[in-house]
């Protein structure tokens, strides 16, 4: 596939790295362009490129952004239109022990509306940068689990043949609308794994047996 990272943060690096290794056409941007240099020249496979009108190039954006600049982020990459979005972002609070929507709507429902003209998927949340960075295999059968939702069956297809191909178990989660339970699940990841003192290995929590 042409994929646009969109962000060179640690869940932007880990998905340049992964996706390169997994054979795809990478393209990475982010509001520091030397940033975004630097990450592609690590990874051969990879291109940096301008923010402006990269989303021309791709079929699909993965948004690694954090949540606060999640729509603009998105708006400042050009028409959007029949592109596929996977949302990773968490509307976490500034100590990322609590989220700051739920119940009612969820942070990829919010982008959702913000850009209409794309198919958006909840994919991707649960997964510490560490533990995507690291690959998909925790050893001893264990292989992680990328839960994926949307309102778009081409959107979830084309998230969970992304995730596949880099070597991770998926799970339809249903409709854009269960984001709600999975920003959730994504902060008690984070709680267990920072609050709690547990360390990224907690992820195994979430894996499937091989």
């Amino acid at each position: 596939m042409d994929i646009l990272v969109l962000g060179a943060g640690s869940m932007g690096s880990a998905f340049v790295k992964q996706l390169t290794r997994a054979g795809h056409q990478v393209l990475v941007t982010a509001r520091n362009l030397e940033k975004a240099q630097a990450l592609a020249a690590a990874h051969p496979g990879a291109t940096a490129v301008a923010t402006a009108n990269a989303a021309a190039q791709a079929e699909v954006v993965v948004l690694a952004t954090g949540y606060g600049d999640a729509v603009s982020a998105l708006q400042s990459v050009g028409d959007l239109t029949g592109k596929v979005v996977i949302d990773l972002t968490n509307p976490l609070t500034a100590d990322f022990m609590a989220l700051t929507l739920g119940h009612s709507t969820s942070a990829a429902e919010e982008i959702a509306k913000a850009v209409p003209q794309a198919s958006v998927v909840k994919a991707f949340n649960t997964l510490f940068a560490q533990v995507l960075a690291e690959g998909a295999d925790f050893g001893n059968g264990q292989t992680a689990t990328v839960f994926v939702a949307s309102d778009s069956e081409r959107a979830r297809q084309t998230a969970s043949t992304l995730a596949q191909s880099m070597g991770f178990k998926t799970v339809d989660a249903g409709t854009l609308k269960n984001a709600r339970y999975l920003e959730p699940l994504a902060g008690l990841n984070i709680y267990l794994g920072y609050g709690a003192g547990l360390g990224t290995s907690i992820a195994p929590t979430w894996v499937h047996k091989a």
